[in-house]
Formats: C-alpha cells, sequence, structure tokens
C-alpha cells in the first residue's frame, strides 16, 4: 500500500479514518511510527467494489514486511498477528490494541465481513519493528 497518512483523533469512542477511502488515517493520541513503547494505529477503509487503502489488509500473513515513511526515513515491520475482531470484541479489547505501554509496534485496522449492506467485523494486523541490515 502506498498511501499519504494524516492524524486523526478517536471521537466518542470510535476511531473513523479519513473519508477519502485513499487516505489513511494515524490515531494522533497514540504512539508515532517507530516509537520504543506502545501503538502506532493507522486506519483506513476497505471498500468492497475496490478502491480502499487498506483492501488487501486481510491478505497480509506472519512475516510479511510493512514500511512506513516518517519525517526521519523509513521504518520496516514485520507482522506478527493477524486478527479478524467482532466489533464487540474490537470495543472489548481496546486497552491492549491501543495501549500505550509494552514494546512498540504498528497496528493497522480496517473493517472486513461486507455482508452485503455493512461491514460485521474489522481486520486487525500487528506488525513489529525490524531493525534494517547494513548496506
Amino acid at each position: 500500500m502506498d498511501s499519504t497518512v494524516l492524524p486523526i483523533s478517536g471521537q466518542s469512542g470510535s476511531l473513523l479514518p479519513p473519508s477519502d477511502p485513499q487516505v489513511l488515517g494515524w490515531w494522533k493520541e497514540g504512539r508515532p511510527a517507530g516509537a520504543e513503547y506502545g501503538s502506532a494505529v493507522i486506519t483506513g477503509h476497505t471498500v468492497h467494489t475496490g478502491g480502499g487503502a487498506l483492501d488487501h489488509l486481510d491478505k497480509l500473513v506472519v512475516g510479511d514486511s510493512v514500511r512506513v515513511r516518517t519525517d526521519a526515513g523509513w521504518i520496516r515491520y514485520e507482522v506478527q498477528r493477524t486478527r479478524v475482531y467482532s466489533t464487540e470484541q474490537l470495543a472489548r479489547d481496546a486497552k491492549q490494541i491501543f495501549t500505550l505501554g509494552g514494546p512498540g509496534r504498528l497496528v493497522l485496522i480496517t473493517c472486513d465481513n461486507w455482508n452485503g449492506s455493512f461491514y460485521e467485523s474489522n481486520a486487525v494486523v500487528f506488525a513489529a519493528p525490524v531493525a534494517d541490515e547494513p548496506s
């Protein structure tokens, strides 16, 4: 994925991605990408007809690489875990997903399981930073 990332805020306990389906949102109350501790959370749209920035998030598997560009350069992450949460499960586990403590990590979130009217769940990818090998 190659998308613009804009800072967003969680309002009323919900984290809504930017309205443009090709733009990602970084949860500004969380950690920035590359932080030593806590979750850097990025969310974006899945569009059932295509065109969403995170349409293929559910295709990532453990071991895949994800790169995030910051003002300081590129940060590489390796997918450690993927999970599909019902909306109720996501709300229940929000403290663990959006944590500001623990080792630094990247969390990618999008909608999943389009039923013809709405998305029934959320796909979540957890990735850990990887030190790049010297060139």
